[in-house]
Parts: structure tokens; C-alpha cells; sequence
């Protein structure tokens, strides 16, 4: 019988195993929520869904290059800077200037896009 918020010898024996589950004076009652097939609260749920909604920055990136500060005033329109990727290189998407991917520039209608052709494993 749970007192105060404490379980029996009993009642521990049956949670771990030790003992079957008749022996325990009064059936255990769960307080958390059941899991959903994922194994995932509806708790854990809904604190997923409060965060589906903040916004992120996603930056792609073309290439880099460094320049000193006199070269950088001397840039006017139709200056070229070059940068340190080939044409045809795969391009990096940061979220929150984290590398998540690498992908394609492309061009629909008059905007461009960027295919992701490749999602970056980042260690934790």
C-alpha cells in the first residue's frame, strides 16, 4: 500500500520484476501519461509543438573569402569578389549558424532556391 508517497517492498519487487504482479496489495495506478507509439509523451508532445513555432535564420552560403579593410573600401557596383568555392559546388545551409545541410542553387520563376542534397551529421 503506498503511504505517503512511498512504495511497499512488495510493491517495488513487483515493478522490478522480482515478484508477480498479484502480490501486490492494490494495483498500481501511473500517474504520467501513456506513451504514444514513438515512445514520446503527450506531454513531451505538446512542449514539441510550443517549439515548432519559433522562428529560425537560415543563411545559405555561396563561398567566403577574406579581405582587408583597404580592399573592401575600394569595392563599387560591379565589383567582382571572388570567393572560395567552384561554380558548381554544393552550397551550405545553416539554421542558427549551425551547418545542417548542402545543396543545389536553383532558380524557380524569378527567385532563387536551394535543393538540399545532403543533410550534415553534427556530433552532440
Amino acid at each position: 500500500m503506498i503511504e505517503q508517497g512511498k512504495l511497499t517492498q512488495d510493491e517495488m519487487d513487483a515493478l522490478l520484476g522480482n515478484s508477480k504482479q498479484s502480490e501486490i496489495n492494490e494495483p498500481f495506478q501511473f500517474t504520467e501519461l501513456a506513451s504514444d507509439n514513438f515512445g514520446q509523451s503527450l506531454n513531451e508532445k505538446m512542449n514539441l509543438d510550443l517549439l515548432l513555432d519559433i522562428p529560425l535564420e537560415i543563411v545559405v552560403e555561396l563561398g567566403r573569402t577574406k579581405k582587408k579593410i583597404s580592399e573592401v573600401l575600394e569595392l563599387t557596383s560591379g565589383s567582382i569578389v571572388e570567393l572560395d568555392k567552384m561554380a558548381g559546388e554544393p552550397v551550405d545551409v545553416y539554421v542558427n549558424n549551425k551547418l545542417i545541410a548542402k545543396g543545389e542553387v536553383v532558380v524557380i520563376e524569378e527567385h532563387f532556391g536551394v535543393r538540399i542534397k545532403e543533410i550534415c551529421q553534427s556530433p552532440l
